[in-house]
């Protein structure tokens, strides 16, 4: 009696990458980049709803100084910061490379349609960053966030560069990772569609849970439309150009008017 060989696992893709193989694959890039940051985030908020004191009366601090004191000091971790964080990115490229796809270019992120990544982007940051700032602040004078404080950098020449950098550096990892590089493992994997932007948009308001409930809910919307328009768009460059005119605003908006307007909550 022969014995039975057994079944190949099928390929989940045409690269021939079997549903295991991707699987693992995809839980490593998050653990390595955005699926750690909610974990982080996590723990974060529980640790800042079991502080004595609302959580309006804390704080969550982005883009401080790694050195004070010692400006060429600080500006190398923050360089380093920003392109360690970016490490990821690559290797998403690397891995699509491999399978065959053409790198970041199956995503759309490249220089094919500039026009159309820039007009858009910038329209959807105008709808997403207004809304987007009465959420938190409605949230923050409810006591459901934290009081976020964009950036306390020292005063000295490189302040807004790096602002600048550090925004960019958001958008293209997070848009690359959490709405790019998942939906297709995602779709890859056989989840529905609705499952994958579901999925996608959790994970968003997931890493951003240090903010607060205002920051979840908020950037759990922003989720659901980046990943919706993504669909239909087949591009992550518009998201790209979009969040990181939201940051910038954010950030270098924070530098200039913290203190000297009233309606902007500062620790």
């Amino acid at each position: 009696m022969r014995a039975q060989v057994p079944e190949e696992p099928r390929p989940a893709s045409a690269s021939g990458l079997t549903r295991r193989v991707l699987g693992t694959e995809l839980l490593l890039v998050l653990a390595l980049s955005l699926g750690a940051s909610a974990v982080s985030s996590l723990i974060s908020f529980v640790g800042a709803l079991t502080r004595p004191g609302g959580l309006a009366d804390q704080a969550a601090r982005l883009n401080s100084s790694q050195a004070p004191g010692r400006p060429w000091l600080d500006l190398a971790w923050q360089l380093f910061g920003i392109a360690t964080a970016l490490v990821p990115v690559a290797l998403v490229a690397h891995l699509l490379a491999r399978e065959g796809a053409g790198g970041l270019r199956v995503l759309g992120l490249d220089r094919r349609r500039p026009v159309f990544d820039l007009s858009r982007g910038a329209a959807l940051a105008a709808g997403i960053g207004g809304c987007g700032i009465g959420l938190y602040l409605l949230a923050q004078a409810g006591g459901f966030n934290l009081t976020v404080e964009p950036e306390s950098l020292p005063d000295v020449w490189w302040k807004y560069p790096v602002l600048v950098a550090s925004a960019v550096q958001n958008s293209v990892l997070e848009e690359v990772i959490v709405v790019g590089y998942l939906l297709r493992r995602l779709d890859q994997l056989g989840w529905s569609p609705l499952a994958a932007l579901g999925t996608s948009a959790v994970l968003r308001g997931s890493y951003h849970l240090y903010q607060g409930v205002g920051g979840f809910f908020g950037n759990l919307a922003m989720g659901i439309v980046f990943a919706f328009l993504y669909r239909r768009w087949g591009r992550v460059g518009p998201l790209v150009a979009a969040h990181a005119l939201i940051d910038i605003v954010a950030f270098v908006g924070y530098a200039l008017l913290a203190g000297r307007v009233d309606w902007l909550p500062t620790p």
